[in-house]
């Protein structure tokens, strides 16, 4: 397949990487424009502007920006005085789920701000020497007018959709198949994603919450960690939701930890992590049981893949070789992919894609673009998607439920402050 790449023209540039006092919530200090953000409980970066970047489609996306990535941070001359993850040259980037999608992209930002165990620092970056800018916080606008409607399958055609995975799967064509969909949020002002940005991230903390180049959101979900050698990826599959009462919610995390269905689904999905990073590891620890991961609006069954890296690999690379995983795809994945690209009737776009960040050093956090929408026609259109692992014995209906909780995170962060 043809892989169309995108580079903007640039001068080696010059990175800058200072301590500074804590500046607070470090969404807050977004400007409306060109904001870029990965936060986790507070830690993490976030960024404006662009130096540079670079743009792909096709199977080879991965392969070019990383290409392209390794070349520029060859390049950069970088004076780091922090020396940690996130400090120094950093790229924010978010991948497309399929081949045939376009917009792949790997966004250099001209400030970065990030904060890590306490330890905080202000990055410039340029082709030449600028003055630090004065952090100043800046508060966001709420929607306006917000309103929900179907999206690319309604409902009922949405549940005859699962109803064919299931088929298929009864059929022995394979094990498992995502299948998603979208609802889209109609606004009457240009949304500024400061706002939900923030309610995610105060309504998630356990979260990443993201933002770039118009897709955002807030993932549960660690695609993988590469950090000074030591490789962690988490893996979610099999989901219940949440009743808000104690009690009963005890009692579904019980029921969804012995449920055959979701112990099936997640066996899949944490296989399929699993031998994809073992070519880059001399060690590997693959617990035999799930955890159950508690949020908010759903419980998930989480298994926590650890190793230690035997080659040369950058985060990104195994991003790569990781996507998709059947966490979002299926098994075989060879046979789920085209089926999904068959029976979902929309483009997923960056939708269960990968999205992080990278550093010059290799170093990365990558997430899946789960709990996300992606902002069109000028900010007054924004498209939200939800998946679920269809098996053997998924129920129509109960896939709807699940689909409907996992949409709550992002309709929520669309609606003001009652």
């Amino acid at each position: 397949m043809s892989n169309p790449a995108v580079e903007e023209a640039s001068l080696p540039l010059l990175v800058r990487t200072v301590p500074v006092e804590d500046p607070g919530s470090l969404l807050d200090l977004l400007p409306r424009d060109e904001a870029l953000a990965w936060v986790h409980g507070g830690d993490g970066i976030v960024a404006w502007g662009r130096s540079t970047s670079y743009s792909a489609s096709g199977n080879e996306r991965f392969q070019s920006a990383a290409r392209w990535w390794a070349d520029l941070a060859a390049s950069s001359a970088v004076r780091d005085e922090v020396n940690r993850p996130g400090s120094g040259l950093v790229a924010f980037g978010s991948f497309t789920f399929a081949d045939d999608s376009t917009d792949s992209i790997l966004v250099v930002p001209e400030v970065i701000v990030g904060r890590r165990d306490g330890v905080c620092w202000l990055t410039t970056v340029g082709t030449g020497f600028s003055t630090p800018p004065t952090l100043v916080p800046d508060a966001a606008t709420p929607p306006k007018g917000t309103t929900f409607s179907d999206g690319s399958v309604n409902s009922a055609d949405w549940q005859r959709v699962v109803a064919e995975g299931v088929s298929r799967i009864v059929a022995g064509d394979l094990d498992k198949i995502v299948l998603a969909r979208d609802i889209e949020a109609n606004l009457t002002e240009p949304l500024d994603v400061r706002w939900p940005l923030g309610r995610l991230a105060a309504d998630y903390p356990s979260c990443c919450t993201f933002h770039i180049d118009g897709f955002f959101g807030s993932t549960p979900e660690m695609l993988v960690r590469l950090e000074r050698g030591l490789i962690t990826s988490r893996v979610l599959a099999g989901t219940i939701r949440r009743t808000g009462d104690d009690a009963h919610d005890l009692a579904l995390a019980g029921s969804l930890a012995r449920s055959s269905k979701d112990l099936e689904e997640h066996e899949y999905a944490v296989r399929s992590v699993a031998e994809a990073l073992a070519p880059h590891c001399t060690s590997m620890n693959v617990p035999e049981s799930p955890f159950v991961l508690h949020l908010p609006n759903v419980m998930h069954l989480a298994t926590d893949v650890t190793g230690v890296i035997n080659d040369d690999a950058s985060a990104l690379a195994l991003a790569a070789s990781l996507h998709p995983s059947a966490a979002v795809g299926g098994t075989p994945t060879e046979i789920a992919v085209p089926l999904i690209a068959k029976l979902e009737h929309m483009d997923r776009a960056r939708y269960a894609g990968p999205v992080g960040w990278i550093g010059a050093s290799g170093d990365g956090e990558w997430g899946i673009g789960l709990r996300s929408a992606q902002i069109e026609n000028d900010g007054r259109l924004v498209r939200l998607f939800a998946g679920c692992g269809i098996v053997a014995d998924s129920i129509p209906e109960d896939e709807l439920a699940e689909s409907n909780a996992k949409f709550i995170p992002v309709r929520d962060a669309l609606s003001p402050l009652d």
